[in-house]
């Protein structure tokens, strides 16, 4: 039985520590990321590697808040922190039948604030 949550704890432990090899070796080599906001996707391990080596520079670190796993998926939630402020990830995880990440769908929501005209009818937090 593969360990999920422990499979997607590398992931962003590698992807932090920036550990390219690492990082690489946990992915299928078809590898499939979705990004839905931007409608971006990228196949393929070393196209993904690239994605992410080369578009993402700079400093920045991941805390990873929390991972839910069952099976061979995984969800979590991370915090980004970057000079430029700081944004919260919801990235859902499927492994293949040897325990590699297979698919990768990254939500990075944008905080706003509600229309005044509904603000009778929730609490914020």
């Amino acid at each position: 039985m593969v360990d999920v949550h422990a499979a997607v704890a590398s992931y962003w432990a590698a992807a932090d520590a920036r550990d390219w090899g690492r990082f690489a070796d946990l992915l299928a080599p078809d590898v499939l990321y979705e990004m839905p906001q931007s409608r971006e996707r990228v196949q393929g391990r070393a196209a993904y590697l690239r994605f992410n080596v080369e578009g993402f520079p700079g400093d920045w670190r991941i805390t990873v808040e929390r991972i839910v796993a069952e099976g061979r998926h995984a969800a979590s939630r991370i915090r980004l922190s970057e000079p430029a402020g700081v944004g919260i990830g919801i990235t859902f995880f499927e492994l293949d039948d040897a325990g590699r990440i297979a698919r990768i769908t990254d939500y990075w929501p944008e905080p706003y604030d509600p229309p005044r005209d509904r603000a009778h009818l929730v609490e914020r937090f």
